[in-house]
């Protein structure tokens, strides 16, 4: 069933106001009438049954019909700090990251960065970014909406660091100097510290974070300063993949490892 997220203050009551792309979409696309179901959700894991009630210029309205049993968050939360790229490729990495799972994607700035960044434009790309997100996880039947960050500079992401129980850097030079960096020997490590176990305790999810470099990879400086703030430098295997697969490749041996795709954790 065709899935739409609403913001909690277009909500009232009963009725629900869907404008916009959304409206567009119902009317003009889905072709849906009055009486015509659907579910709309909070991004939070609120969701409802609704109907079509009202169709209007430019807007439609619905009215709820029963709620949804609230669904669990994954036991992890992921987030992929990726290394701006060029062209499309960050639009590819949100697209198909939401699909999967990912719980928040945070854009940065790297000194061997290709793409030329214009702050300028960054209000309209930050729109046509979460905009993505959203489609991507109503397509993909998301109750959670991710969360797409603005760009940060690399000094600023160092310090977000502070704010996750895990901090993976995906750094093949570093890694290839010792078996231990491997992806599953860094969280194995991590499942093995008394953190995770109070937090499974309490039924918290794990915040990782998992860090991208951009075409050009990181410089020795970035990565060492990363390191000394707390990451662990990790290898995905002896294939070298583009900067727009490492992260979808990473968040998803993350999500199996966890359970959530089929794995034993």
């Amino acid at each position: 069933m065709q899935r739409y997220f609403v913001e909690e203050n277009d909500w009232q009551e009963e009725l629900i106001e869907l404008s916009g792309d959304d409206a567009h979409h119902i009317v003009k696309v889905m072709r849906m009438k009055v009486g015509s179901q659907f579910i709309v959700a909070n991004g939070q894991g609120k969701s409802a049954l609704a109907e079509l009630y009202e169709i209007n210029s430019g807007a439609v309205t619905a009215k709820r019909i029963e709620w949804l049993p609230m669904e669990l968050p994954f036991p992890v939360k992921v987030t992929i700090a990726q290394g701006l790229p060029k062209g499309d490729k960050m639009e590819m990495v949100i697209q198909k990251g939401t699909e999967i799972g990912a719980a928040c994607f945070l854009p940065f700035e790297s000194e061997r960065m290709i793409v030329q960044y214009d702050a300028k434009k960054e209000a309209k790309r930050l729109e046509r970014w979460r905009k993505i997100a959203k489609e991507a996880a109503e397509q993909a039947h998301r109750t959670y909406l991710p969360e797409v960050k603005s760009v940060h500079r690399f000094a600023a992401l160092l310090e977000q660091m502070q704010h996750y129980d895990v901090v993976l850097l995906c750094y093949e030079q570093q890694a290839k100097q010792s078996e231990q960096y491997g992806l599953a020997t860094a969280l194995a490590t991590w499942r093995a510290t008394s953190k995770y176990a109070e937090l499974k305790t309490e039924q918290q999810p794990s915040n990782i974070l998992v860090i991208i470099g951009p075409e050009g990879g990181f410089s020795d400086q970035e990565a060492a300063e990363a390191i000394a703030a707390g990451a662990v430098a990790i290898s995905l295997g002896s294939n070298i993949l583009r900067t727009e697969t490492a992260g979808i490749v990473a968040l998803s041996c993350i999500l199996y490892d966890a359970g959530v795709m089929g794995g034993v954790s």
